[in-house]
């Protein structure tokens, strides 16, 4: 709606996860280098946190992008499941065809095939986003998975990445052998302050910015404020500030705007 009086070839602030969009703030950097670090180095299990909308999926992709032809990746969106669903997810992610096969088949199917893999000199990687949502006994199904390996090493990098609630979930006794797994951990934290207009800078230059729309000095420290350096809640309220913008006619967010945005977004505006 606001693309033409700005100037965008396509919204600045959407909340999916594309990795085109991702800003490389210090800590984002860092994780990143934790991913890759863990999965060439195959170290078996890497262990990825962050709260709520800090961009680990977004993240997630961009690992994807970065590791090239020479990995089989399959990736686990949603891990609300039964072991078998879980298992048959991560078989046909792989490419697999386990339609009418049990639990042991599949991972008799998923062992062959990541065998065939290593064999072609190709590295085998499952992420599993929202890992806090798996059950201990999904837990140790995956760990189960994790056994699959040669006289000398192991067949399948898997990366957990999840909120905060994740570590607490791992670090109960009766999960003690997954935990012990764990090599590479990483806790992804929100965007400093002085980071937010770098930020703001990045996605509007990606979508195409060559000058408006300007956000001020105080229309930054507003979105801070409400969005405690959170990317995704920083997108949601900058979106809302562009259409406020828009219907003003004007191309400088102010202080004002983002209150304004910032209302809505909480429900406190009524027509």
């Amino acid at each position: 709606m606001y693309l033409d009086f700005y100037g965008l070839k396509e919204p600045p602030f959407n909340i999916t996860p594309n990795p085109r969009y991702l800003f490389y703030s210090a800590k984002h950097r860092e994780a990143l280098n934790y991913l890759l670090y863990g999965i060439r180095e195959r170290k078996g299990f890497v262990q990825i946190t962050g709260e709520v909308g800090a961009g680990k999926t977004t993240l997630c992709r961009a690992v994807l992008e970065q590791l090239g032809n020479n990995y089989s990746t399959a990736l686990i969106l949603n891990p609300v499941l039964s072991p078998e669903q879980l298992v048959k997810a991560i078989a046909m992610e792989f490419g697999l065809n386990v339609k009418n096969l049990d639990l042991l088949e599949t991972v008799a199917e998923i062992n062959y095939f990541l065998l065939r893999q290593l064999e072609q000199g190709r590295e085998s990687v499952l992420i599993i986003d929202e890992a806090q949502n798996l059950t201990g006994e999904l837990l140790e199904q995956v760990r189960l998975l994790s056994n699959l390996e040669t006289d000398d090493r192991k067949l399948l990098q898997i990366v957990l990445m999840g909120q905060p609630e994740l570590r607490d979930r791992l670090n109960h006794p009766s999960l003690r052998q997954l935990r012990q797994r764990i090599t590479v951990r990483y806790h992804l934290s929100p965007l400093k302050q002085f980071e937010l207009n770098q930020y703001v800078q990045h996605r509007l230059q990606v979508s195409g910015a060559k000058g408006p729309p300007f956000f001020t000095g105080p229309a930054m420290w507003r979105i801070f404020s409400y969005s405690k350096g959170i990317p995704r809640l920083i997108n949601a309220v900058c979106d809302k500030c562009l259409l406020a913008g828009f219907v003003q006619q004007s191309e400088r967010i102010t202080f004002g705007l983002v209150g304004r945005a910032v209302r809505e977004l909480e429900g406190e505006l009524h027509a």
